[in-house]
């Protein structure tokens, strides 16, 4: 099937192929493809929205003093915070699915280290299983981890998502 012309003789704009990169299916990923989010140092500003939003008032996150008194080098950025960093929506794959997507359906996660203002975190997600499915649907699993800029492994968890094929 051929594109509609413009008078001049173009292919006319089409806004369903306007896409940030060719969308593949369930049937076209690969276990051990990476997904990465672009790096982000984290400031006090951030972690003062964040605070504002989540509504959660720990001094663990607000407090210098608190946090040295109980252990801590530094205000301790949230736990919830830290996990947004994974959201698939910060990564290519939901323009590498395109319309295939379903819904999220699962995630975990292990804080495995402490997060601070001034770090910056590098976000990934790497395919760990396809799971088809005979309705015409697929389960994608995915390995989310946070490394830090010592190459600290500050998150570790999982991402499910249900696919059409």
């Amino acid at each position: 099937m051929s594109s509609p012309q413009t008078p001049s003789g173009e292919a006319a704009f089409d806004p369903e192929q306007f896409l940030v990169v060719p969308a593949r299916t369930f049937d076209d990923l690969e276990v051990g493809e990476v997904f990465r989010a672009p790096s982000r140092t984290l400031t006090d500003a951030h972690a003062a929205a964040f605070q504002t939003v989540s509504a959660d008032n720990h001094p663990v996150h607000y407090d210098a003093e608190w946090a040295r008194r109980h252990g801590h080098s530094a205000p301790v950025v949230h736990g919830l915070q830290v996990l947004a960093f994974t959201a698939p929506g910060a990564t290519l794959f939901p323009h590498v699915i395109g319309e295939v997507f379903v819904r999220f359906t699962e995630l975990s996660c292990t804080f495995t280290g402490e997060v601070h203002s001034g770090d910056t975190l590098y976000p990934a997600l790497t395919v760990t299983a396809l799971e088809p499915a005979e309705d015409g649907t697929g389960v994608v699993t995915t390995a989310a981890t946070v490394h830090n800029q010592r190459g600290e492994l500050v998150l570790s968890g999982q991402h499910k998502y249900l696919l059409r094929r």
